[in-house]
């Protein structure tokens, strides 16, 4: 039933109840139906919160139960392993700087700080005034167009698994706070590019938007696409951390004729990704095909997104860097606690690195190999808040992306019908009705203000440390409880290489297992493709 017809609904009642009715009744009915219709009508037209816009009245009763909603969360995060909701505070933070509310809390620390796992960075005596306006450049020496990026930006989300005014009010955020929007993997949609914020235009493993009938890569359609003013870097999807080696899902429910067109794919099915790219088979394969888009978009930023698997695959890829003499400019680490719109359960719990994990071993395998000067690394997964942002720096990332965070802004209330295309309010789903309930103008307004005020106190924690940029967060910065009576900090906890470390002849020796293993010239195990090499003999 569409809004109107509601509205139209409540006014048919209370016709129905005046017009045969006596004086006194007339005045009853005028006390009690009027101002329903009366809050109706306003929930109807006002525009800030999309609950109210797509079911007037009934919709109060959300914010009545919220009251209980955090209870319900607990409970949800306790009996699942997943835990994909976030906390009453993550959201509240998340709600708060969007809405340029107050975000300071009472009564000092909400954390045990005694508590095991507990996080924290030392302050220094002497703190700096930091701009929140920091910048990173992302662009090697093969690059010809580089790309100044923000510290904070919006993750990969598709049109599709997204509303097309969920994508718009993300993109006109970007544009007025001056940050990227990645794509997602089905396509750069019109919605992407409509109110000229920076595109980050995502490449999975279905090509979508530049694919062949068949669905194989075609570079034409590519190039034409790639040359768009609004699209800065291009990103090679391998995996993501919700489904890690198992392929994008988007339900038949969600696939619109527009969808279905700008994808390349059929009405009425599952549009599923496959796991693996056709463009290439092996690192060399992959780093010829990183040059080549390079090449066919005009030089610009060229990187890829992973969620870090076997090891001895991704110092492939090192080798196969070094070998080729072609490198990508940024790679993206995603988390395995990473988000989605639909995964099987046992992906989205139980495989894939985790994204501490995943990072500092990316980290250390570039500088082992000598790499990591010119390629940036990007952090994604569960970043919300600016202390977030400073611990991924320290550990070994340049800058980060954030999807919930990002969602949450434009009123995401984590209602998990992410996948049914019910989503109430307008986020993801394809229903025109539900998706009407979401107002570009002031959720873009919310997206800038969450992105600024997240990066601002990102910048102000590094003040109070005494760093004066990101460059200059070390791993020795973020300390961990790793037990009731001991502190460590990162560099610590975690073995970091030096550079060059994988070209020695002794090799670390955490990593000279997956380093005699690997080789450039395909994804399998050297004892695996010997093994192969006699039985075909």
């Amino acid at each position: 039933m569409r809004k109107e017809v509601r509205i139209i609904f409540y006014f048919l009642i209370l016709v129905y109840i005046l017009i045969p009715a006596w004086i006194p009744q007339i005045l009853w009915s005028l006390i009690l139906v009027l101002p329903i219709v009366v809050v109706g009508i306003r929930d109807y037209f006002q525009k800030k919160h999309s609950i109210r816009r797509n079911f007037p009245v009934i919709g109060h009763f959300r914010y009545m139960l919220e009251m209980i909603r955090p209870e319900i969360n607990q409970y949800f995060i306790e009996s699942n392993s997943d835990g994909r909701p976030f906390s009453r505070e993550q959201r509240s933070v998340v709600y708060q700087r969007a809405k340029k509310e107050r975000d300071t809390v009472p009564f000092g620390t909400q954390k045990d700080v005694y508590e095991i796992g507990y996080e924290w960075v030392n302050h220094s005596i002497a703190p700096f005034h930091v701009k929140p306006d920091m910048r990173v450049r992302i662009g090697g020496p093969q690059c010809k167009q580089p790309y100044e990026a923000a510290l904070l930006n919006i993750s990969a989300m598709s049109y599709g698994a997204l509303s097309s005014h969920a994508v718009e009010a993300l993109n006109l955020g970007a544009k007025k706070g001056g940050f990227y929007h990645n794509t997602g993997e089905g396509s750069c949609s019109p919605y992407h590019l409509k109110h000229g914020g920076d595109v980050v235009w995502q490449i999975g493993t279905g090509y979508f938007g530049c694919r062949e009938l068949d669905g194989t890569f075609s570079p034409e359609k590519f190039a034409k696409v790639a040359a768009h003013p609004h699209i800065k870097m291009i990103e090679i999807k391998l995996s993501q951390g919700a489904k890690p080696g198992h392929g994008g899902i988007l339900p038949a429910s969600k696939v619109t004729k527009e969808i279905a067109s700008m994808r390349g794919v059929e009405m009425g099915k599952d549009v599923i990704s496959p796991p693996w790219h056709t463009a290439f088979s092996t690192p060399i394969e992959m780093m010829k095909f990183i040059k080549s888009l390079r090449e066919l978009s005009g030089g610009k930023p060229i990187g890829f997104k992973l969620c870090v698997g076997k090891r001895r695959e991704f110092i492939a890829l090192c080798m196969a860097m070094r070998e080729a003499g072609i490198q990508p400019d940024f790679i993206t680490v995603d988390g395995g606690e990473g988000g989605t719109g639909a995964a099987p359960l046992e992906f989205s719990n139980s495989v894939g690195c985790p994204l501490t994990e995943g990072l500092v071993f990316v980290h250390n395998a570039l500088v082992g190999f000598d790499l990591r000067k010119n390629i940036r690394v990007i952090a994604s997964g569960k970043i919300t808040t600016g202390f977030d942002i400073v611990s991924k720096l320290s550990m070994g990332a340049d800058l980060c992306n954030s999807a919930r965070g990002m969602m949450m802004a434009i009123g995401c209330i984590q209602a998990l019908r992410c996948n049914s295309n019910t989503c109430p309010v307008g986020i993801t789903t394809n229903d025109p009705e539900l998706m009407s309930g979401l107002d570009v103008q002031s959720k873009s307004e919310r997206v800038k203000n969450f992105q600024f005020e997240t990066v601002k106190t990102a910048t102000e924690i590094m003040g109070a440390m005494g760093v004066r940029h990101s460059r200059e967060l070390r791993p020795f910065h973020l300390m961990r409880r790793v037990d009731s009576l001991t502190v460590k900090h990162y560099g610590e906890i975690f073995e970091y290489l030096n550079t060059g470390d994988l070209l020695k002849a002794n090799l670390p020796k955490s990593f000279e297992r997956a380093c005699r293993s690997a080789t450039s010239h395909s994804f399998m195990a050297l004892e695996d493709l010997r093994t192969n090499e006699l039985n075909v003999i």
